[in-house]
């Protein structure tokens, strides 16, 4: 008989008590994960006695780490990390770093406390200045799009956008099974002469950059279908992120709304039902979307949106595996070497002309 160490090929910890639905939700979401791979092993961090109350004795591959302690939304993140020793994410966050078997972690929990979490207790891969999230949204053709970074940083430098997008581009090629997927910079006009001072000294180092670059692109194209991977400081990345989701919002409510008011409304949504279920299903940012990986650093984190569902947790617990078993993070420092070289060979360039002079 194999031993358990043998028949369990990934170890997952999740932060079973960060979140609005947790700690139901998030629990019954590592379980339906467990049901799906039969050689996972996932470590839920908590109170140990509300765990195994909403376990009620299904234990299989199951390990509880006892914390009784939670940090909330309203918490300092970086003094969290540092005094709330006994919380479910600091000891989430604990395990990944110590435990080399540990292959990622997943959170609904505080945004600020898990990037605080991630780069003080795990790292930043070899040669990324800052790590990024980059969640996914749908577009009005078959791909999705993902914007990156949308809030994890604020006042980028030339050279983090550039990360961001070489970090972006590795992890669109692993779920969608893209090569090259399109690259673009976000600014307020398509002309390369258009953008911020940031987007001007980031555009031509972008060009030079080993990805498929296709230029500026404005925010009106984020959703169009032309565009893979949208790169963006965190400020305006997360206002377009935040405005979308309130978009969609605004017009499920206004057709909510519409369809109420008349009988011939309510007879011709009778006919289109299964249209407005397909559009639903769509454009619902939440959905049984996974959460947005913290790219760059160097285990891997998954960061859920704090209103997640049990189907949510599963998924992200699928991404974690799948990204694992991809090579994400040796996809991204190998990609970040070779950038890396390629600005050194242009200034390298630019100085030999200087002396030509």
């Amino acid at each position: 008989m194999k031993k358990d160490s043998e028949e369990i090929k990934y170890r997952i910890v999740v932060d079973a008590f960060g979140g609005d639905n947790a700690p139901l939700e998030i629990i019954e979401g590592a379980l339906l994960a467990l049901e799906k791979h039969k050689d996972l092993q996932v470590i839920l961090c908590g109170d140990q006695d509300k765990i195994k109350k909403i376990l009620n004795g299904r234990n299989e591959r199951v390990v509880i780490e006892h914390a009784p302690d939670v940090v909330s939304n309203c918490d300092q993140p970086t003094d969290a990390i540092r005094h709330k020793k006994d919380s479910s994410l600091v000891r989430a966050f604990d395990i990944l770093k110590t435990r080399e078997d540990v292959i990622g972690l997943v959170s609904a929990g505080s945004t600020g406390a898990v990037l605080a979490g991630a780069i003080m207790k795990i790292g930043r891969i070899k040669g990324i200045s800052r790590p990024a999230l980059g969640p996914i949204l749908p577009t009005a053709k078959d791909n999705d799009v993902i914007i990156i970074d949308s809030g994890a940083n604020i006042d980028c430098k030339p050279i983090n956008l550039l990360h961001f997008a070489v970090m972006g581009s590795a992890y669109y090629s692993i779920i969608y099974k893209k090569e090259n997927p399109r690259v673009a910079l976000l600014s307020n006009g398509a002309e390369d002469s258009k953008g911020n001072e940031l987007v001007k000294e980031t555009f031509p180092i972008m060009k030079e950059a080993p990805i498929h670059f296709i230029g500026n692109r404005e925010g009106n194209d984020f959703m169009s279908g032309d565009v893979d991977v949208m790169v963006a400081d965190g400020f305006p990345g997360n206002a377009l992120l935040k405005g979308t989701e309130g978009a969609v919002k605004a017009v499920v409510s206004i057709l909510k709304g519409s369809i109420k008011k008349g009988f011939w409304s309510k007879i011709g949504y009778l006919f289109m039902r299964r249209v407005f279920k397909e559009i639903k299903t769509r454009v619902d940012v939440q959905g049984k979307h996974a959460g947005s990986p913290l790219l760059g650093c160097k285990k891997l984190v998954v960061k859920n949106h704090g209103v997640c569902k049990r189907l949510n947790i599963s998924a992200s617990i699928d991404q974690t595996i799948l990204l694992y078993n991809e090579k994400l993070n040796e996809k991204i420092e190998s990609a970040v070497a070779e950038v890396s070289q390629k600005l050194k060979e242009i200034e390298e360039n630019k100085i030999k002309a200087g002396a030509g002079e």
